[in-house]
């Protein structure tokens, strides 16, 4: 069997993309995790199948490095719309199905096979307090710690003690560290599923942008430093705590397409 696909990243954050539009790939959790693995495999930080869907333009299937079927991905969202764009299955803009319901995106810009792409994320109605952390729910779960010094964090030893902790989800719970800048926030995140520090989480990066905007008071827009780049994260607040019109932008870059034969 040969699987044709695409390697796209998100500030870093990087995918291998299927086109599954004739609904010919079966979900194999095992098969996933081999591709995704860095020695033996493709190398990639999850694995998206594009399908088709009845009522929007496509389906996205979102499955973590460790081959299981994941929550919400903010960057993988955008790579998958910069995808389908690319394919010409969509114009530039775009309706698409996902785990946790329905996103619209729109590519605002195409550059040599670099995309900025804008995607909505569904509104957010509570962020709570945890022991001095931040959580909340963006698509995927997060647990938010503000920092002095970012650089000064054991992103994986911390993040991972964190992620198992009793105290949250029964499936762990994704941990970001957030350090205040002058024109915005920075920060560094621990994914569950793929059980290590990536270099960008468009969940997080948006969590961590609501957290700041509430607890800091600060308006939309919110620039947000990643290990693997810059997004922004678009918002409006009624009342204390309700968020929505959520738009998580930045780019979308497409790295190569290749052939992954199976025995």
């Amino acid at each position: 069997m040969i699987i044709p696909f695409s390697k796209y990243h998100g500030t870093g954050n990087d995918f291998i993309i299927i086109n599954n539009f004739d609904d010919k790939i079966v979900e194999n959790n095992n098969l996933f995790q081999i591709l995704c693995n860095r020695h033996t495999g493709i190398g990639a930080d999850g694995l998206i199948l594009l399908n088709s869907s009845e009522k929007y333009d496509f389906e996205m299937r979102y499955f973590n490095s460790d081959g299981q079927l994941a929550s919400f991905c903010g960057n993988g969202g955008r790579c998958i719309a910069a995808f389908a764009y690319r394919l010409g299955i969509v114009d530039k803009k775009m309706i698409f199905k996902a785990c946790d319901g329905i996103h619209s995106a729109e590519i605002i810009e195409n550059k040599n096979k670099n995309f900025i792409v804008k995607i909505n994320i569904n509104d957010v109605e509570n962020i709570i307090n945890i022991d001095n952390m931040y959580v909340t729910d963006t698509g995927s779960p997060h647990a938010i710690l503000f920092v002095e010094d970012i650089n000064e964090i054991d992103a994986v030893a911390y993040g991972r003690k964190i992620r198992n902790d009793d105290k949250f989800l029964e499936n762990g719970i994704n941990v970001d560290f957030v350090q205040i800048l002058d024109d915005g926030i920075q920060i560094r995140t621990y994914e569950r599923g793929v059980e290590d520090e990536t270099l960008s989480c468009g969940t997080g990066v948006t969590a961590s942008a609501l957290c700041f905007a509430k607890f800091y008071n600060k308006n939309s827009p919110v620039k947000v430093i990643t290990r693997g780049g810059t997004l922004y994260v678009y918002f409006k607040i009624k009342g204390n705590c309700s968020f929505y019109d959520i738009i998580l932008q930045g780019p979308a870059t497409f790295i190569y397409e290749g052939k992954y034969f199976i025995n």
